[in-house]
């Protein structure tokens, strides 16, 4: 595990409120557990995003208050802004070596999976993350899972496969599956329903219920249009 120091300063009333602490290049935070007294500090916001991005919410750092001696904490929690997603405030949770944590530690895939590479399967992920116990000092900053042993379709890694750095302990069902490879479904589409063939002496057009065969009662003159009647023979 990697060894993450980071420098602290404690929060004084001149300092203002979070908002003013946070214009100087600080972010505000707070330490807490093991029953000692909360305390209140700051830190430099790019000395704790490099600390950060090192240990991440599941090692150990040690937080360096002023002159004091180094407190072992773990992030415990970060407080963003909902629009620009700035670290606003920081929970740190001081340790007891002496006694277990539980924690979450993440998982990392490793290897290739012949289901997936060579029969189309396709991997599914049931978790990132796998909640174990142990004392902070075992604390591993990720878990591998080699997903190579899938070679053929519904197969599953479970918790009670994972191969545990010494110390560590699941802290859940351990028949839980981790990750596995289904057969990929291809959706064909229905074949369309074929269409009705014309009747033969069918017309496209409904008659008002008269013959449509039967003759005009009058007949129009094509020239100008009136209606011509018979002459009577004298």
């Amino acid at each position: 595990m990697t060894k993450v120091q980071l420098q602290a300063q404690p929060k004084a009333d001149v300092d203002g409120k979070a908002k003013a602490i946070r214009k100087t290049g600080f972010i505000p935070a707070v330490i807490y557990g093991s029953k000692a007294p909360n305390i209140s500090v700051k830190v430099k916001k790019h000395d704790f995003e490099k600390a950060f991005q090192i240990a991440g919410e599941f090692n150990l750092i040690d937080l360096i208050i002023g002159q004091d001696k180094a407190a072992k904490v773990i992030i415990k929690d970060i407080e963003r802004d909902g629009l620009t997603n700035n670290i606003i405030h920081i929970d740190f949770y001081r340790v007891d070596m002496a006694k277990k944590i539980s924690t979450e530690i993440p998982l990392h895939f490793v290897g290739e999976s012949k289901a997936v590479k060579d029969l189309g399967g396709t991997l599914v992920k049931n978790m990132d993350t796998v909640k174990i116990t142990c004392l902070p000092g075992d604390l591993a900053s990720q878990i591998e899972v080699d997903i190579s042993k899938l070679d053929n379709f519904n197969q599953f890694i479970r918790l009670h496969d994972l191969v545990l750095p010494q110390g560590l302990e699941l802290g859940s069902s351990t028949d839980e599956a981790v990750v596995g490879v289904i057969e990929t479904k291809i959706e064909t589409e229905a074949p369309k329903p074929a269409e009705a063939a014309p009747v033969e002496g069918e017309t496209g057009a409904l008659s008002s219920g008269k013959d449509a065969g039967a003759p005009a009662k009058d007949t129009k003159d094509q020239a100008g249009g009136e209606t011509k009647t018979p002459e009577k023979k004298k």
